[in-house]
C-alpha cells in the first residue's frame, strides 16, 4: 500500500498540488500536515509512520516536505526502513525500495556522520585551544594577559613554584602548567626564528 505525506509551510496553506501528485502515484491514504517541517513529532507525520506496515511505502513530493533537516530525515526513513517499508521522493526521483534508492540513503547517512564528526571535531579542538589560553568552559579567561605575564615571570625567575602561583592566583596548577608550557613553546618558536632554524 501506497501512503502519501503532503506538508505545505504556514505562508502557503495549499496542499492540493501535492494531493494531487500524490493521488497520481498511487497513493491510497494521503495525510495532511501544516506543522513546520523542523518539528519531529508533527501529528501527521506521526499518524502516517504508525499505519506504515512492511511492505508499504511513503510517498512525498518533494524531500523536504518530510523534512528540512538531514539529521531528521535520516532518523525517519530509519524508522521507515525498521518497519520494512520503502519510500518514494517524486521530486528527487528517490525510491528506497530500489538498489539505486538504497545506495543514496546510505550515502547520505555517509555524508551526515561525516559532517557531524567534522564539528565534534572542531568544537574539540576549539576547547583545547581555550583551555591552553587559560579559557575555562568557553568563558572569560581564567588569568587576564597581564596576570599571566605576571606568573610567568614570578615562576622563571624562581620568586615562586607553580603551586605557590596557583595557590596565590586562585586557579589550579594544571592551568599554571599549561600557560607555563604556552609559555616555553612561544619561548622556541621565537628562538628558532632569531636563529634561523625554524
Amino acid at each position: 500500500m501506497k501512503i502519501g505525506y503532503a506538508r505545505v509551510s504556514t505562508k502557503d496553506q495549499h496542499p492540493e498540488n501535492q494531493i494531487d501528485l500524490l493521488a497520481q502515484a498511487g497513493c491510497e491514504k494521503i495525510y495532511k500536515e501544516t506543522q513546520s517541517g523542523g518539528k519531529w513529532d508533527r501529528t501527521e507525520l506521526q499518524t502516517a509512520l504508525a499505519h506504515l506496515r512492511g511492505g508499504d511505502i511513503l510517498v512525498v513530493w518533494k524531500l523536504d516536505r518530510l523534512s528540512r533537516s538531514l539529521i531528521d530525515l535520516l532518523r525517519i526513513l530509519k524508522k521507515i526502513d525498521d518497519e520494512g517499508a520503502g519510500f518514494i521522493s517524486l521530486t528527487e526521483s528517490l525510491d528506497t525500495t530500489t538498489p539505486a534508492g538504497r545506495l543514496m540513503m546510505n550515502m547520505l547517512g555517509s555524508f551526515s556522520q561525516f559532517e557531524r564528526e567534522i564539528i565534534r571535531e572542531r568544537t574539540m579542538a576549539g576547547l583545547r585551544r581555550a583551555r591552553e589560553l587559560g579559557h575555562k568552559g568557553g568563558g572569560q579567561p581564567l588569568l587576564s594577559e597581564k596576570r599571566r605575564e605576571r606568573v610567568i615571570k614570578q615562576i622563571l625567575s624562581g620568586e615562586m613554584t607553580q603551586s605557590e602561583a596557583a595557590k596565590e592566583e586562585g586557579v589550579s596548577k594544571s592551568t599554571i602548567c599549561r600557560i607555563m608550557a604556552r609559555a616555553q613553546e612561544k619561548e622556541q618558536k621565537k628562538m628558532g626564528l632569531d636563529t634561523g632554524l625554524a
